[in-house]
C-alpha cells in the first residue's frame, strides 16, 4: 500500500536524521564562542551541538503531535462511534494533567550550578505536573497489566 511506504520512508528518514544529530552531539566537540555558558562550572562538558539536538526534539515532538490531530480527527470522521473510547481516554487525560497542576509546587527548585528564574513559578509547576502524571500512568501501566494476568488466570 501507498500509505505504508510513505509511513515506512518517514521513519527511516527520522531515524537517520536522530543518529545524525546524535553523533554531532556527542563527537562534534566542544561549544566555542558564543556557545559557551559563562556561568557554568568549567569543568562540565559543553557539546557544541547542543542547539541541533533541541530543535531535532522540537520538531520531533511537532511531528508527533500534528500526526495524532491528524489521526484523531481522520478517526472521528471515519468511526464516529468508535472514536468515543479515544475521547474518554482524551478527557481522563485532560483531567489528570489537571489534577497533577493543582498538585505541583511553584517553589523554586534548587539546581546546582544554576541561578537563572526558569526553576520557579509556572515552570517549576509544570515540572511538577508532568512528573506526577508520569507517576500516576507508571503506576495504572501496572495495575492493568496486574489486573490483565489475574484475569487471564481467572478466565
Amino acid at each position: 500500500m501507498k500509505i505504508q511506504k510513505v509511513s515506512g520512508w518517514s521513519l527511516i528518514g527520522m531515524f537517520a536524521a536522530i543518529i545524525a544529530v546524535l553523533v554531532l552531539f556527542f563527537f562534534g566537540g566542544d561549544a566555542q564562542g558564543d556557545a559557551v555558558m559563562t556561568n557554568v562550572d568549567p569543568e562540565m562538558w559543553q557539546p557544541a551541538n547542543t542547539d541541533a539536538m533541541l530543535f531535532l526534539n522540537y520538531a520531533l515532538f511537532a511531528i508527533a503531535v500534528v500526526s495524532a490531530a491528524i489521526s484523531f480527527v481522520h478517526f472521528l470522521i471515519c468511526n464516529p462511534k468508535s472514536s468515543m473510547g479515544s475521547l474518554y481516554v482524551l478527557a481522563g487525560s485532560l483531567i489528570v494533567l489537571l489534577i497533577t497542576w493543582f498538585m505541583g509546587s511553584a517553589e523554586r527548585i534548587e539546581i546546582i550550578g544554576y541561578d537563572g528564574t526558569d526553576n520557579e513559578g509556572v515552570w517549576a509547576q509544570i515540572s511538577d505536573m508532568f512528573l506526577y502524571s508520569l507517576y500516576f500512568l507508571l503506576t495504572l501501566a501496572v495495575v492493568c497489566m496486574l489486573l490483565g494476568g489475574i484475569k487471564k488466570k481467572l478466565s
